[in-house]
């Protein structure tokens, strides 16, 4: 299996420089079609992209939440089913290893004058993706409910749990808190933001062998187990949309969600202002005494499918410089932070860009996390429900990781 070196994206989060804008989409032919996750800012960037159709060129657009499992066999047939893979540091590694992606320095060349240094992801000296914004979780709290309480917004997971229980005391809220411990890929997510605030590592040095049966290991998921005695007793079917909608509910008053969702927690899209007003966006919470934020730091770009046509390969480029141009950041502030010229970052941007600042470690770009991230998501929802214990599930995570990496053929 390759290993890529890639170029990391956390000090992209923190570099915004002014350019002069992108041209307008003129394509004169050619098929775009795109894969990609399926949220708010996605959205945003594809939208736009959709706009270069006409009578020469057509777009379409599949995003969905299952985007990692149709990727490598969508991109593997000739020609591939999709042109355009928006990725992010988690999901490019398999269309490395399987080489399903196409080498964008002449495109970039071409047309990707304006793009910052920063944007470029590279393997060795070839540009494989293009990135467009940083992302992380970090905190959304109801400031209105901390005044109420006379207290400062907490900074810490053992600082959220006593706002919480005062909360809860007071009968302003049964369950005060919420995180996106749907069983599966969020789960797994939670765990690994837990992990690296921790100081935990998911491997050995230099190593596929799995090193979470530890210390650090068993002392994440008790914290993680402690922060639910004050969710919904449905934590384990809550994803980030659903997040959303307890929060604007009036349901949550402090939850870990991700930056590229704030638009949709503030102003008028909200669609509760009293809520929106009242949100206090700040980095990501520390804990167990360490001072580095407990959230990976993301990226999300693009990558260009290989086995297409010249053509249509430039097509996609083209209608995705397009949607990412510095017009569509500037027209749309609080989408993301947007890794783009001429972005002025709002204070809706602060709460990735102060995670960022506080040094949280990106998320994990080894070659077999994808393993491990799935191997999390499917074993640890028995210890969440008292089922077994932390030790036994770090067992049982450890050798499913084993098991899926050996039949993959890349550990003996």
């Amino acid at each position: 299996m390759k290993k890529a070196t890639i170029t990391t994206l956390v000090g992209a989060t923190l570099t915004l420089l002014a350019s002069s804008a992108f041209a307008e989409c003129n394509i004169s032919a050619g098929s775009v079609r795109i894969l990609g996750n399926d949220f708010d800012s996605i959205r945003t960037v594809t939208d736009q992209a959709k706009t270069c159709a006409s009578a020469e060129t057509t777009v379409r657009v599949n995003l969905t939440t299952e985007h990692k499992n149709i990727q490598v066999p969508a991109l593997t047939i000739t020609p591939a089913e999709y042109t355009v893979a928006l990725i992010a540091n988690n999901s490019i590694s398999p269309l490395l290893s399987a080489d399903l992606v196409r080498p964008l320095n002449d495109l970039v060349e071409k047309y990707g004058q304006d793009l910052l240094p920063n944007q470029l992801i590279r393997t060795g000296d070839d540009v494989v993706a293009i990135a467009f914004m940083g992302n992380a979780q970090h905190l959304f709290m109801r400031g209105d409910i901390l005044d109420e309480l006379g207290v400062e917004p907490p900074a810490t997971y053992d600082e959220i749990i006593d706002v919480a229980e005062m909360i809860r005391s007071e009968g302003i809220m049964e369950y005060p808190l919420a995180a996106t411990y749907e069983a599966g890929w969020y789960l797994a997510a939670e765990f690994v933001n837990m992990h690296l605030g921790m100081g935990g590592q998911f491997f050995e040095a230099g190593s596929a062998q799995p090193a979470l049966n530890n210390e650090d290991g068993i002392r994440t998921l008790e914290m993680m187990k402690t922060l639910t005695e004050y969710m919904s007793p449905e934590y384990l079917t809550v994803t980030a949309d659903e997040m959303k909608q307890m929060y604007l509910a009036g349901e949550v008053a402090i939850m870990n969600q991700w930056g590229s969702m704030v638009s949709g927690h503030l102003g008028e899209d909200s669609g509760n202002a009293q809520i929106s007003e009242a949100t206090i966006l700040a980095p990501a919470p520390t804990v167990n005494g360490s001072s580095t934020p407990a959230a990976a730091l993301w990226w999300d770009g693009f990558t260009i499918a290989k086995n297409i046509s010249d053509a249509d390969a430039e097509a996609s480029f083209q209608a995705m410089m397009y949607g990412i141009r510095p017009e569509m950041a500037q027209q749309n502030p609080t989408a993301a932070t947007w890794l783009i010229k001429e972005f002025d970052a709002p204070e809706s941007a602060q709460g990735v860009l102060q995670t960022a600042r506080l040094g949280a470690r990106g998320y994990p770009m080894s070659p077999f996390m994808g393993y491990m991230h799935a191997a999390l998501g499917t074993e640890l929802s028995d210890f969440m429900q008292g089922r077994e214990s932390a030790e036994q599930a770090l067992t049982d995570v450890e050798a499913s990781y084993l098991a899926s990496v050996r039949e993959a053929g890349l550990a003996d």
